[in-house]
C-alpha cells in the first residue's frame, strides 16, 4: 500500500470516525459540566436556606416568635418551590440543548461518511 492509499485511510478514518467521536465526547463534556454546575449551586441555594432556617428555629422564644417563625415558612416553602421549578426549566433547557447538538452531530457525520462513501467507489 502507498503512502498516498494511508494517507487517504487515514484521513477518511479521521472525518468519518475519529473526528466526530471527538466532537460527540466534547459536547457531552460540555452537558455534564453544565449540569454539574447546576446541581451544585442548586444544593449550595438549598443547604444554604436549611441552615438559615434551622437558625431561625433557634432564636425562638415566645409565642409571637413561633408564629413568625411558621409564617416564614410559607414563605420559604414558596421560594423553595419557585426555585425547584426553575432549576427543572434549566435542567430541561439543557437536555434539550445537548439533545439538538448531538443530532446535528450525527447528521454532519452521516453526510461526511455518505461522502466519504461516493468518493471511494
Amino acid at each position: 500500500m502507498s503512502n498516498e492509499a494511508v494517507t487517504q485511510m487515514q484521513k477518511q478514518f479521521d472525518s468519518t470516525i475519529a473526528g466526530p467521536a471527538r466532537t460527540y465526547a466534547s459536547l457531552v463534556l460540555d452537558h455534564f459540566e453544565q449540569l454539574a454546575s447546576l446541581q451544585f449551586d442548586a444544593v449550595k441555594a438549598y443547604a444554604e436556606t436549611g441552615v438559615q432556617q434551622a437558625r431561625a428555629a433557634l432564636d425562638v422564644k415566645d409565642a409571637s416568635d413561633v408564629r413568625a417563625y411558621v409564617e416564614n415558612q410559607q414563605k420559604i416553602a414558596k421560594d423553595l418551590g419557585e426555585r425547584f421549578k426553575g432549576d427543572a426549566e434549566k435542567v430541561v433547557s439543557l437536555n434539550q440543548d445537548f439533545a439538538q447538538k448531538a443530532q446535528k452531530v450525527t447528521e454532519d457525520t452521516a453526510k461526511s461518511a455518505s461522502k466519504a462513501a461516493g468518493q471511494s467507489k
